[in-house]
C-alpha cells in the first residue's frame, strides 16, 4: 500500500540564516515543539481574458511564490526564545546580579525590601523582573522566586510567586539579588532583521520541505483561566526548496526539542497599574510585525524581500466586574501598567514566564449579562514607554523566561 504522512512522523526543525538569500546550512539547527505548524507554498495564479471563438480559456498562469502560515503551540519556558528575539527583532539579555551588601532591610508589607545604598535602578533591577534573594538569616526570603512590582532607587515591593509572605528581618545581612534567566524587549534601536530557513520533514515519507526566506511576523498569547497557555507563531516566507540531498531530511542531527515545563494561567500573578487583581478571567495578547510583501517584481516569481513594519502590541482581558475601578481606567482613558508573571508550578523555584506592558491604555469596557457573574471585556492598547518612568524599561512590551540562556 501507499505510504500517507502522518503529523507524529512530521518533524519541525528551523535554524536562522546568515543573510537573505542565504539558506542555512545544514548543521546545528533546533527541533521546535508544536502543536500545528502549517506553513506551505502558495503561487499567484492569473487566467488568459482573450475573447475566443470557442467561448472558451486557453491559458493559465502560476506567478510569485510566497510561503504563509502559522507555528502554533503550547506556550512553555526555553522553548521559543529565539522565534520571540525575531519577533521582538533583539536579543535576550541578563542582569547582573545585585550584591547589595549588608543595607537591605526585609518587610512584611511594602516596601519588602528597602536597600539603604539605593543601588536598585542602578543595578539594572525593573518592575516586572523576578529574581531570588539570598544571605538573608530568614530562609523563606531566600531562594524563592519574588516578582517586582514597584521599584525605586532604594524600595523594592512585590510578592513571592509561591504565595510565601515576606519576612521581616533587619539590615546586616550580606544579601544579593540575582534575576533568573533572560529578558528581552522591544528596543529604541539597533532593531535586529531575521531570516529562517525552516523545515517540514515527513520521516514516514523520507520527504522535505524547506522554506527559506522566512520572517517571524509576531506572536499571539493566550492565557485561559483553565488550561494550558498557548502561542501562534505567524510567518512569511519567499520560497520552498524540496532538494535536501540524497535524502530527507536537509537538517541532519538537529538539536533536540527543549523539555521546558509548558505555563498555566492557574500558577502565577497579575497586577494592574502595580495592584494585584484576582478577578482577571482571561488574558490575550498579539505582538505584531506588521511585515509586507511587494507582490512581485518583473523577471522573477519570487519577491525580493519581506519587509518589516513598526510592531504593534495589542490585547485583551476578561475581568469579573466587581469594582469601578478597572471600568474606569476605560472611562478617564488612565494609562496604567500590565504586568503577568505565569509559572510552570507553585514550588519557590519553578520556571516562569512574566509579559510585561508598562503602559498600557484601555480601549472597552464591555458587560456581559446573565444568570452568572458578569464580567467585562478590556481590549487593551499597548504604547511605548518612552521615556521611560522610575523603575521601568522604554519599550511597549518585554518579557522575561526563567530557562532563557
Amino acid at each position: 500500500m501507499t505510504a500517507i504522512a502522518t503529523g507524529i512522523y512530521k518533524q519541525l526543525v528551523a535554524k536562522k540564516q546568515s543573510a537573505l538569500g542565504t539558506k542555512a546550512t545544514a548543521g546545528s539547527a533546533q527541533v521546535y515543539r508544536r502543536v500545528t505548524s502549517n506553513l506551505d507554498l502558495a503561487k499567484a495564479s492569473y487566467k488568459s481574458n482573450e475573447i475566443l471563438d470557442s467561448q472558451q480559456r486557453r491559458d493559465f498562469r502560476h506567478g510569485v511564490r510566497s510561503v504563509s502560515g502559522t507555528i502554533s503551540g503550547e506556550l512553555s519556558v526555553g522553548t521559543y526564545q529565539s522565534l520571540i528575539e525575531s519577533v521582538l527583532r533583539a536579543a535576550y539579555a541578563s542582569v547582573s546580579a545585585y550584591a547589595a551588601g549588608i543595607d537591605v532591610t526585609a518587610s512584611a508589607t511594602g516596601p519588602h525590601f528597602v536597600d539603604a545604598s539605593a543601588g536598585f535602578i542602578t543595578a539594572g533591577l525593573r518592575v516586572g523582573m523576578v529574581g531570588r534573594w539570598t544571605g538573608f538569616t530568614a530562609s523563606a526570603n531566600n531562594s524563592r522566586n519574588f516578582l517586582i512590582t514597584a521599584l525605586t532607587a532604594g524600595d523594592m515591593t512585590g510578592v513571592f510567586l509561591d504565595g510565601t509572605a515576606v519576612t521581616a528581618e533587619a539590615s546586616g545581612q550580606s544579601v544579593t539579588f540575582t534575576t533568573v534567566g533572560k529578558h528581552c524587549y522591544i528596543p529604541a534601536s539597533a532593531h535586529t532583521r531575521d531570516y529562517w530557513t525552516i523545515e517540514h520533514s515527513f520521516s514516514d515519507l523520507d520527504l522535505s520541505e524547506q522554506f527559506t526566506d522566512c520572517a517571524i511576523t509576531g506572536m499571539s498569547v493566550k492565557l485561559p483561566p483553565s488550561g494550558m497557555a498557548t502561542v501562534d507563531f505567524p510567518v512569511m516566507g519567499l520560497n520552498m526548496d524540496t532538494s535536501s540531498g540524497a535524502s530527507a531530511p536537509y537538517f541532519t542531527s538537529p538539536t533536540a526539542a527543549s523539555t521546558g515545563g509548558i505555563l498555566a494561567a492557574v500558577n502565577g500573578a497579575v497586577y494592574v497599574a502595580g495592584t494585584a487583581v484576582g478577578t482577571i478571567t482571561g488574558l490575550d495578547f498579539t505582538v505584531a510585525g506588521n511585515h509586507s510583501m511587494p507582490g512581485g517584481v518583473v523577471g522573477s516569481n519570487v519577491d525580493p524581500d519581506i519587509f518589516p513594519g513598526a510592531i504593534d502590541v495589542t490585547g485583551s482581558m476578561t475581568v469579573l466586574f466587581s469594582s469601578a475601578t478597572m471600568r474606569d481606567y476605560f472611562l478617564n482613558e488612565t494609562e496604567v501598567s500590565l504586568v503577568a508573571a505565569f509559572s510552570t508550578g507553585s514550588s519557590a523555584t519553578a520556571d516562569f514566564q512574566t509579559h510585561v506592558f508598562p503602559r498600557v491604555k484601555i480601549g472597552g469596557a464591555t458587560k456581559d449579562d446573565g444568570e452568572k457573574g458578569l464580567t467585562m471585556t478590556m481590549p487593551f492598547t499597548a504604547l511605548e514607554n518612552n521615556p521611560a518612568a522610575t523603575g521601568t524599561i522604554a519599550t511597549t512590551y518585554w518579557t522575561q523566561d526563567s530557562a532563557a540562556v
